[in-house]
């Protein structure tokens, strides 16, 4: 009988899932003004069409003038002021131009002096030291060429890369269609915040934690009421579910209890696959189909479906939405704890990285969310390692996957 599947192993077949289904929708770009670019995963590469800067001008503050007048001690007439976004008129020879930053030069200049460099009186300029060819200028094309390729295909479109698609004049962009993700979760004890808690019942922060992780990623988040525990309740929230997504995702229900009807439920409908992976928390994870809609049943303990989320449903989102993939960022950092006892799975414990190492949560359940609200990282200690403090331990900074939107 085949093992557990390592989290590499399980990144991969599901990637592979994605990118077919990915490759399936592929065709269906669209064409979005820039203001509504960010997030969005762009579809084809973009080429510059000009330029930037379009012309040289000036980094400083200044005098604009030939290099061969740019001796210290060179008295030089004034012969023009150039402001950004004012036409200079080509410099007269042996005179200087009033420049400011971002002014185009005149033509027949190929300097700039600071003007602290400069004594002024009237229309004369006395240059209080030498100034080389190229001082202080942006030539044309410095920041970017013409017909250069800007960006990719599958980049994640920044509020920095929208500021650089606006610097070559794009007004709209190819990018890939929004994904469309449902969210549900399972059990009689759920109930929604601001409602009062009766005997047995906890809130759902599941819903919330996906929906915004989700969100995150840039996709488009419809939110199911929390399903009752029968087997006709949740078989119609998955119908409902799925006719209206590209992936239906779900948390709780999906071991053999009495009460669980996931397993049932999606058979029914279309097909599930549950994985066993070594890993710890989140052991068994739910994937297959709703009809022909993908399917993930997360487990239903908080932390377990924050730490199969980021390891396992994030990169299968990112390939599906043409997303260029992206290896795990992993550190090395010294542990400042100790654990003796191995561990028989691979373990990803919430910790935070401080100047001298990383430390952990003191609460390790995957029951305690506030353990994920405070960590920074996740420690991952392999099956049957053990740790002695100063030793190093490899961290997967939660970040990258905050880096995934703006």
């Amino acid at each position: 009988m085949a093992g557990p599947l390592s989290v590499a192993e399980a990144r991969e077949r599901l990637c592979a899932d994605a990118r077919e289904r990915f490759n399936k929708r592929a065709a269906s770009r669209q064409t979005v003004p820039l203001v509504q670019a960010c997030g969005r995963v762009l579809a084809q590469d973009v080429v510059a069409g000009v330029d930037v800067p379009p012309a040289a001008n000036s980094a400083m503050d200044g005098y604009a003038l030939a290099s061969v007048d740019a001796c210290a001690g060179a008295v030089l007439p004034v012969s023009q002021q150039v402001a950004a976004g004012s036409v200079a008129q080509p410099l007269a020879a042996g005179t200087c131009a009033r420049i400011l930053t971002g002014a185009e030069l005149p033509a027949g200049a190929d300097t700039v002096i600071i003007q602290e460099n400069c004594e002024r009186s009237g229309d004369q300029v006395t240059l209080k030291q030498a100034a080389q060819r190229g001082d202080n200028i942006r030539p044309q094309g410095q920041d970017i060429a013409a017909g250069s390729v800007v960006l990719t295909a599958g980049q994640r479109l920044r509020a920095q890369d929208v500021a650089l698609l606006a610097s070559i004049g794009c007004a709209e962009v190819a990018v890939q269609p929004l994904l469309k993700v449902a969210v549900l979760a399972t059990g009689d004890e759920l109930v929604e915040p601001g409602q009062p808690l009766g005997a047995g019942q906890i809130y759902n922060s599941n819903r919330y934690l996906l929906a915004a992780m989700l969100g995150e990623l840039g996709v488009e988040v419809t939110y199911l009421p929390a399903v009752a525990d029968t087997l006709e309740a949740t078989t119609e929230a998955l119908r409902q579910a799925a006719s209206g997504a590209d992936i239906v995702v779900s948390t709780g229900g999906v071991s053999v209890g009495d009460a669980d009807y996931i397993k049932p439920a999606v058979e029914s409908l279309g097909a599930l696959d549950i994985w066993k992976i070594a890993l710890k928390p989140g052991k068994p994870l739910a994937f297959g189909r709703v009809g022909t809609t993908p399917f993930f049943g997360l487990p239903g303990n908080p932390v377990s479906a924050f730490v199969t989320f980021v390891l396992l449903l994030e990169p299968y989102v990112h390939t599906m939405q043409g997303a260029q993939a992206a290896a795990l960022e992993i550190h090395q950092r010294p542990a400042q704890f100790d654990r003796r006892k191995a561990g028989r799975r691979d373990e990803y414990l919430r910790g935070r990285m401080t100047d001298a190492g990383v430390t952990l949560h003191p609460q390790q359940s995957s029951g305690a969310l506030s353990s994920v609200n405070w960590a920074d990282c996740l420690v991952w200690l392999k099956a049957g390692e053990t740790v002695a403090e100063g030793a190093l331990v490899q961290v997967l900074p939660l970040r990258q996957w905050r880096a995934a939107m703006v």
